[in-house]
């Protein structure tokens, strides 16, 4: 394993994250005594596998259904000092509500601290408000030797996770940031400026469903795998700390770490990737097809313009429409504020075109829009915390 300082946290982070929203056994909240015997075996075993590889680093949510309540069992048992835990729960309008849900991942991880707590879900200007009312309580729980240090998770637009970052309030972020999704990276710097730790959630899932690839993105991404290119991509940059793997099973780990073993360069393979969406869309698609474009917010009848571009971009571009589905029917209520706005279904042409005057494209983006929507529309998704 390689380990990154984690910010001004000085945590050495491993570079590979054991994320808990994939072990569990259900999505709702339970008692231990419901949990299945298999299940809780098999969690058992990708925690110890994890901490065998040397990922230490050990993180779930309020919001994971059962899996506090699962690492609960085990967690305990291992030397506190050589794992470090992090759990989120979101931010309230009451503190009060924060601090009872706190309390209550606490009860259900049986542990004194944790090392990283979050809030969970700082995903638009209201959330970020709520954060805001919460911290009071957060710091509270840090002097009382809860937890070591205070961090914010966000599937937010750049604007409001940049201003949370520039507050000064927090030691660390879970962010999105990857090869098929550049719009953070003003916020990682931002965030780099601060002096945070950097996390990366969902690089293989959100990334692209990089654990089941497409034939294209094999291909291109000869002699790794599309999740291992990925990797990499993103440990290049050394503003990037850590990387979330979801394990669903002890296995699931092996292919990450292999890729640290890599002696060559990723150039060659990111630029075949780069070349193939050249070739499909054009170099000045490729360059300047984000600028100028509003927040959904901004766009009447809040369709997501900038988010449903590039899932096509991608999906048509690399054949990701498998992801590009899975992403763009969350869209129309599906995702809730985590995944927010219409599809492009709801475009109001001429009122569109006025408000993405500024992109160098706005005379061809409603065609795009709706070859994008026949392309990835299909049946209405849910978040799987909802599902």
């Amino acid at each position: 394993m390689r380990y990154r300082r984690f910010g001004r946290t000085n945590l050495q982070m491993p570079v590979f994250s054991c994320g808990g929203m994939r072990y569990q056994h259900a999505w709702q909240d339970a008692e231990l005594s419901a949990i299945p015997p298999a299940n809780q075996t098999n969690l058992e075993a990708i925690i110890h596998r994890a901490i065998a590889l040397g990922i230490n680093h050990i993180e779930t949510a309020r919001g994971y259904g059962s899996s506090e309540v699962q690492l609960g069992a085990i967690l305990p048992k291992l030397p506190r000092e050589k794992i470090i835990v992090q759990t989120k729960v979101a931010p309230f309008a009451d503190p009060q509500e924060f601090v009872a849900t706190f309390e209550k991942s606490m009860q259900r991880l049986k542990l004194d601290y944790v090392d990283l707590f979050s809030l969970h879900g700082i995903n638009n200007d209201e959330t970020f408000e709520w954060s805001l009312r919460c911290l009071k309580a957060a710091r509270q729980f840090q002097k009382e030797g809860r937890c070591r240090f205070i961090g914010f998770s966000t599937h937010a637009v750049p604007r409001v996770i940049t201003a949370a970052i520039n507050t000064g309030e927090f030691d660390y972020v879970n962010l999105h940031w990857y090869f098929v999704n550049d719009f953070n990276w003003s916020s990682v710097l931002a965030a780099t400026r601060q002096d945070m730790g950097v996390f990366i959630i969902s690089p293989n899932d959100k990334g692209g469903m990089l654990y089941n690839p497409v034939p294209k993105m094999a291909e291109l991404c000869r002699p790794l795998t599309p999740m291992q290119f990925n990797d990499l991509y993103c440990l290049a940059r050394p503003e990037v700390h850590t990387l979330s793997c979801g394990a669903s099973k002890p296995t699931d780990f092996d292919e990450h770490v292999a890729a640290l073993e890599f002696t060559g360069a990723i150039a060659p393979i990111e630029a075949k990737l780069r070349a193939e969406l050249e070739r499909v869309h054009g170099p000045d698609w490729c360059a300047h097809w984000h600028e100028g474009l509003p927040e959904f917010s901004q766009v009447p009848n809040q369709v997501n313009v900038s988010e449903i571009l590039r899932l096509w971009t991608y999906a048509k571009g690399l054949d990701l429409v498998p992801w590009g589905k899975m992403r763009y029917n969350l869209l129309s209520g599906g995702g809730g504020h985590w995944f927010p706005g219409e599809m492009a279904d709801k475009m109001d042409e001429p009122a569109l075109l006025r408000a993405i005057a500024g992109n160098p494209f706005a005379g061809k983006i409603p065609g795009i829009l709706r070859e994008a929507h026949a392309l990835l529309h299909d049946a209405p998704k849910k978040r799987l915390s909802e599902s």
